[in-house]
């Protein structure tokens, strides 16, 4: 979910990224290592104010709009981020601009009350509302984006005396106009601020995504033939003049570019697939794998940490892991790269124009040279020079008569 909001904030280049993070805050660590984002830790977890307050030493000497999302609700567009940080950012503006909705259902959700221009008048959470309050169908989505030089002396006044006991971070809002300070409500599509408190909502969640991504790519050029059996992750992308066939997923960092086919049953993950590729149909593409142009994996394909370059082919039943298979290479039917000693994995070269016959197992490290064939049936545990045959093959036997002698003694035995 986190990822989902972070690829959308990504668009307005934001100065500073911080995370606020409470329970379970190794899976949030795990998730962002590596990148520029700053982590704040809530301990305890005295409710939403308390949360952002946790932000003030990596907000330090920030002079600008800060924009303030939840982690749990994923799906809030880069436009709809810009507008609310952009009502904020004009000049003239108010200090507090406050997302907004109508859901059909308010239930449980905050309410705000504000005048005909969006002038904010009061909010107020729903376990604290009069009847009268809680008749108001605008709601409070919790998104909001403050200036920087008002926000933590506003949090540090906000106190706990509701029916929770929580420090609420919407009480800012009544805070600031007691101190002349305006705030806005700006209005905001229901189906970008769900939120995500349980399995049922994630998969609603997941539902308005995916069919979000959907429409998205086919508006793009991308054909996919029956939309809603594909899956996509959040940072899919899929270049025009592609086709998609019936029922595959696309998980984590997989970049398609313009006129590639992918067949149906396919999963990919973490691989790249440049123009003109074909993938599947029922074929496994995982992480580190990169297709060059024109190249071909067909069905029941599996690969790994491999390269095939323009043109290469594998096209039945064959595992490529840990390798590079050169330009033009084919791979037969049942070829496997045997990467895994037990101990340590090991890489396969194939080089261009190499033909590996069917139910070749390459014993790595290995390579074999450009233009060699290698024989079906082989095991190659040495390299291979360029433009040699390899074969480890048992010469073939031939027994005349064997078989009908066979079948006579064994009707003799059994009486028949």
């Amino acid at each position: 979910m986190l990822m989902h909001l972070m690829a959308s904030l990504d668009a307005l280049a934001p100065e500073r990224r911080v995370v606020v993070v409470g329970d379970k805050a190794e899976q949030l660590r795990d998730a962002l290592a590596g990148t520029d984002v700053v982590l704040a830790v809530q301990a305890p977890q005295l409710g939403t104010g308390h949360a952002v307050l946790q932000a003030e030493a990596a907000l330090a000497g920030f002079g600008g709009t800060v924009l303030i999302l939840f982690g749990d609700v994923p799906l809030v567009s880069s436009a709809t981020m810009e507008r609310l940080a952009g009502a904020v950012d004009a000049e003239g503006g108010p200090a507090i601009a406050v997302l907004g909705f109508r859901p059909p259902v308010p239930g449980a959700y905050g309410r705000v009350i504000a005048d005909a221009d969006g002038r904010i008048l009061r909010m107020v959470e729903a376990k604290d509302a009069s009847p009268d309050e809680l008749a108001v169908p605008l709601c409070n989505a919790g998104l909001m984006a403050v200036r920087s030089e008002h926000l933590i002396s506003l949090l540090k006044q906000v106190g706990n005396a509701n029916a929770a006991g929580e420090y609420y971070l919407p009480d800012i809002v009544m805070l600031a106009a007691a101190q002349g300070l305006q705030s806005v409500v700006l209005e905001g599509p229901g189906h970008e601020v769900v939120g995500v408190n349980s399995r049922a909502e994630l998969a609603e969640a997941e539902t308005l995504f995916q069919s979000q991504r959907r429409a998205e790519l086919m508006m793009a050029g991308v054909t996919l033939v029956a939309p809603e059996t594909v899956f996509l992750s959040w940072d899919t992308e899929i270049g025009a003049d592609t086709v998609v066939e019936p029922n595959c997923v696309f998980g984590p960092g997989v970049k398609l570019a313009a006129g590639v086919t992918i067949r149906a049953f396919s999963h990919l993950e973490g691989a790249e697939v440049a123009e003109g590729c074909e993938v599947g149909p029922y074929a496994r593409l995982r992480p580190g794998t990169r297709l060059e142009a024109g190249a071909k994996v067909g069905n029941f394909v599996e690969t790994k940490k491999a390269v095939l370059g323009a043109g290469a082919k594998a096209n039945h039943l064959s595992y490529i892991g840990d390798a590079t298979v050169g330009a033009k290479a084919n791979i037969g039917a049942g070829t496997i790269t045997c990467n895994y000693d037990g101990f340590a994995k090991h890489r396969t070269e194939i080089g261009a124009g190499a033909f590996i016959g069917s139910n070749t197992a390459l014993v790595a490290p290995v390579s074999v040279g450009e233009g060699a064939i290698v024989g079906a049936g082989s095991v190659i545990t040495d390299s291979v020079a360029d433009d040699a045959l390899a074969l480890t093959r048992a010469p073939q036997e031939q027994k005349a008569g064997w078989a009908a002698r066979f079948r006579a003694a064994e009707r003799a035995r059994k009486g028949k």
